[in-house]
């Protein structure tokens, strides 16, 4: 089981993420606020969580006046909060009960994300590969010397930015990854690109365990893995509330699904099931329960 929306639980305290940062703002303004959040998911009940590092990127916080040194700080911090919400949460014996070891997954964004236009809901940049490649190198470098269990390529909206960051992760053999898209409609990524094609690179790829869709409408799921023919690799699914991001005025708009169908995307074939923007602790928790009955009926 995957978190859900970290952003989202962390507005519900209180934070501002009115920002170009988005929120990787909060490891600069509250970082126990961030740390916080994890546990809850963990409490929640996901086995996974990923790191507030969606949108965070060393041009990124050089626009908000950072220096280089002072974002690798904030970088690592990341890790460093997810790792000890882990770590104090399976301390705990009455934790360990029926659970597997939580994993830390390091949320890397598409290059979208550091534009901060919405953009990773259609990828149209204007780069090559080699540019992507370029982009995503110094931050993939540096969580990649830390302890993150894996990377988690996510709402990726284009072939070629999935297949820049699976060329670049061959640069950095110890890790793994999950990689997934942003998708448009039932069959389509954002690009316009079929999701079966996306799930072809990741299946090429030996150091991607994982790959699937994220940060998309629930409507769409069940067509979306209808339209995948048998594969090998293992299908992660979070998708969003159902609502729709609104770049020109930074806000969501729209109506929320009613409950996601998790034994739905279970039966096509998800594996990997949990939570993306707008999604919260309840959502989480509902979606395990009924995961969990529904594998032992």
């Amino acid at each position: 089981m995957l978190d859900g929306g970290l952003a989202t639980e962390m507005e519900k305290h209180g934070a501002n993420l009115d920002d170009h940062l988005w929120s990787a703002r909060m490891l600069i303004d509250a970082p126990e606020m961030v740390r916080r959040v994890h546990t809850d998911f963990l409490r929640a009940g996901a086995d996974v969580i990923a790191t507030a590092t969606y949108q965070a990127s060393f041009e990124g916080f050089a626009k908000a006046g950072y220096k280089p040194a002072q974002a690798e700080r904030l970088m690592r911090l990341s890790v460093d909060l997810a790792d000890l919400a882990r770590e104090t949460f399976w301390a705990r014996t009455e934790n360990r009960s029926g659970r597997l070891r939580p994993l830390v997954a390091a949320s890397i964004g598409p290059y979208g994300a550091c534009l901060h236009d919405g953009s990773e809901y259609h990828g149209n940049y204007g780069l090559d590969k080699k540019a992507l490649i370029d982009f995503h190198r110094p931050r993939m470098a540096l969580l990649a010397e830390t302890d993150v269990d894996l990377f988690a390529f996510e709402t990726i909206p284009s072939l070629l930015e999935a297949e820049a960051l699976a060329e670049l992760l061959q640069e950095f053999p110890q890790k793994c990854a999950w990689l997934s898209f942003s998708c448009k409609d039932e069959r389509c990524i954002s690009h316009g690109e079929p999701l079966s094609e996306g799930i072809q690179v990741a299946e090429a790829a030996e150091q991607i365990v994982a790959a699937g869709l994220n940060c998309t409408a629930p409507e769409y799921v069940n067509g979306l893995l209808d339209s995948l023919p048998q594969v090998a690799t293992t299908v992660v699914v979070y998708p969003n509330s159902g609502e729709t991001w609104s770049a020109d005025g930074n806000q969501w708009s729209g109506t929320k699904c009613g409950s996601l169908p998790v034994t739905d995307w279970f039966d096509r074939g998800a594996r990997i099931i949990g939570g993306c923007c707008r999604t919260k602790l309840d959502a989480i928790v509902r979606m395990r329960a009924e995961l969990s009955q529904h594998v032992k009926s």
